[in-house]
């Protein structure tokens, strides 16, 4: 079976668009296969359960946690449709074998269910647990470092959403963005992570022509509080995985699909071509924070002679369990070197905004239409879903 080609028959159709919670993911739990155990390693602030599954009975021991941020989900989607490959019956027992038998995996699909349920970054307290690493003031901090500690990981893989405001200086938005945290302030290449640096040189020369020019690098400024440093100082080799944004893919369904077949390249289940190194891990672009959602160019604003660019930034609320995008004047000037997921060229013409010639950063936008031309509309919230 050709993992990649056959996505679609273990893709996880439960779980879809950018709202997963324990309710999404229990379903799925009880339909696992025999080789998979299901255990509560814990509870959140809220006392919702904090769920583990873990596989196979080889040597390597990895852990892999996502939702650390309640609203970030992508991964989690990513990792149930890794365990639809594994399960399903077209893959072929010799391939989950070898995979079982190599592999120990501990999997946290959802750390923060509190944050899940709520559609928030932090806990139920307010806290970022991935700036808790070292007091560990929260229960799902305690968790972590608790199944850290007892599984005791080969490799840890931390897994994250990231903003669309993420490109690249090509100019392509950061579908896919890596990092080997820091162990120290001198950010040394220390053995844990050289290890993590070439497994993400492998990934980066494995992924499909679809998505390699669309993965960026973080940035490795070491910061002790958070988990990655954290497990890195450990002498634990440890890698960020940050999902995010792919042309028109707003529910990261297309994203989620190259999570997986990274998980896939991981493991070895698809061919690991190439010689990784840490050159070509340097070699891969660092992340810009060079992109808004949507770009009005060339507005002329009221009283002012000089074109402008209007940008637009979509913000995610919880409504009635979906996520609803709500587009907000985020910046307005010349803007030059800031690229948009959606570009429009208002070719000079002044602009309202809900009906209104008023401008003002935060303003919510239900659309923008020419001024003198009501006919001609630049944007519409209607065109997104």
């Amino acid at each position: 079976m050709d993992s990649k080609k056959q996505y679609a028959q273990f893709f996880e159709k439960q779980l879809l668009g950018r709202y997963i919670t324990l309710n999404h993911i229990k379903p799925i739990l009880d339909i696992l296969p025999s080789f998979c155990k299901i255990s509560v390693v814990g509870h959140s602030v809220l006392d919702k359960e904090i769920i583990s599954i873990q596989l196979g009975h080889g040597v390597k021991k990895v852990l892999i946690w996502s939702q650390m941020h309640g609203n970030e989900t992508t991964t989690t989607k990513a990792i149930f449709d890794f365990l639809g490959f594994l399960s399903h019956k077209t893959t072929s027992k010799e391939v989950v074998n070898k995979f079982l038998g190599t592999y120990t995996l501990t999997i946290l699909p959802i750390l923060n269910p509190d944050g899940a349920e709520a559609y928030t970054r932090n806990n139920a307290k307010d806290v970022d647990l991935n700036r808790d690493a070292q007091d560990q003031t929260e229960p799902e901090s305690v968790v972590l470092s608790s199944v850290f500690k007892a599984f005791s990981p080969d490799l840890c893989l931390n897994m994250h959403d990231q903003r669309t405001i993420y490109g690249l200086e090509s100019g392509l938005p950061a579908t896919i963005s890596y990092l080997a945290p820091s162990a120290d302030k001198d950010r040394t290449i220390t053995s844990a992570r050289k290890e993590a640096m070439e497994i993400i040189a492998s990934l980066f020369l494995n992924a499909s022509s679809e998505v390699k020019n669309q993965i960026g690098r973080y940035d490795d400024g070491f910061n002790k509080n958070c988990v990655g440093d954290t497990f890195q100082m450990a002498g634990v080799p440890t890698i960020l995985f940050e999902a995010g944004h792919y042309e028109n893919d707003y529910q990261r369904e297309i994203t989620r699909k190259h999570i997986c077949f990274a998980l896939l390249d991981l493991f070895k289940i698809n061919s690991n071509a190439g010689n990784p190194s840490i050159d070509i891990y340097n070699a891969i672009p660092e992340n810009k924070k060079n992109y808004k959602d949507v770009l009005i160019k060339n507005v002329k604003l009221p009283k002012e002679n000089s074109f402008q660019t209007i940008a637009v930034q979509f913000v995610e609320n919880l409504l009635d369990n979906k996520i609803v995008f709500t587009p907000t004047i985020d910046a307005i000037g010349s803007l030059t070197d800031v690229y948009g997921h959606l570009e429009v060229d208002a070719n000079g013409s002044e602009v309202l905004i809900n009906s209104h010639d008023k401008i003002t950063i935060g303003q919510k936008v239900l659309h923008i239409i020419d001024k003198n031309n009501p006919n001609t509309t630049f944007f519409s919230i209607d065109s997104f879903s």
